[in-house]
């Protein structure tokens, strides 16, 4: 869904709520671009029915599925993994370490944060879940649990260049 499909969608609902008479264009008119304006004049001309249809609920479910599946960008950089080594140990939310959970150690993202990590190589990503501080290697901008490295494939190289999306 592009930005201007988005944009013409608002437009369209906007001159649907002044011509059901929900909302006035009155006094927004000064803030109100032309190309709006002139579909709102339209709507409220009753010679002319050239008021598109809402779009249905389904639509909107769509984009909020599609935004939310995609998460907000915040930041790419080098990821690493630990595995078996440190299995046991407690993790800064005091659970214990899991190398087979989806687990990341990040610096100052909320404990309980999902994030999508995406291997920026491949295009593989996994989701999930900040339970500890770290990495403690300043180049390094998370430290994923075994088995998320193992879904984005990046246990052979035990690094690799990473995107970040907060999730939840």
């Amino acid at each position: 869904m592009t930005v201007r499909s988005n944009r013409l969608r608002g437009v369209h609902l906007f001159a649907a709520f002044i011509a059901a008479g929900m909302i006035s264009a009155t006094p927004l008119q000064a803030d109100i671009p032309s190309n709006v304006l002139q579909v709102v004049q339209t709507a409220q001309d009753p010679a002319v029915v050239a008021v598109p249809a809402v779009p249905a609920p389904a639509v909107v479910e769509d984009a909020v599925e599609e935004e939310a599946s995609e998460g907000k960008q915040i930041g790419s950089g080098e990821a690493s993994y630990y595995g078996n080594e440190l299995a046991g140990n407690r993790t800064a939310s005091g659970e214990r370490f899991n190398p087979r959970a989806l687990t990341a150690a990040h610096r100052t993202l909320p404990l309980g944060s999902k994030i999508r990590v995406t291997n920026t190589a491949n295009g593989k990503s996994v989701v999930v879940r900040i339970n500890d501080r770290g990495p403690f290697v300043k180049s390094r901008l998370i430290d994923i649990s075994y088995a998320a490295a193992q879904q984005i494939n990046m246990v052979r190289s035990g690094k690799a260049r990473v995107k970040l999306a907060l999730i939840a």
